[in-house]
């Protein structure tokens, strides 16, 4: 049996510079601490469930699209 993992990777970073939104815009529209958008881009945060899925609904993306138990390959490689 595999190890319990802890960490939780995102793409919040990749996603607020592609669409010009600053942590700060994003932290109002979450209603949460601009340094929380931080600690979560830097995975020192891992986010409940609730702020998970309203940050895939801020970005209309899917849930996993943005959060992983996995690594993420960077966008536009996955087809290679």
């Amino acid at each position: 049996m595999s190890e319990p993992v802890d960490r939780v990777y995102n793409r919040i970073a990749t996603l607020r510079a592609d669409r010009g939104v600053t942590r700060r815009e994003l932290a109002e529209a979450l209603a949460v601490h601009y340094q929380t958008v931080g600690y979560l881009e830097r995975g020192e945060y891992s986010p409940s469930l609730h702020l998970a899925l309203q940050i895939a609904r801020y970005f209309d993306v899917p849930l996993e699209f943005v959060f992983s138990l996995d690594p993420f390959t960077p966008l536009g490689s996955e087809g290679r």
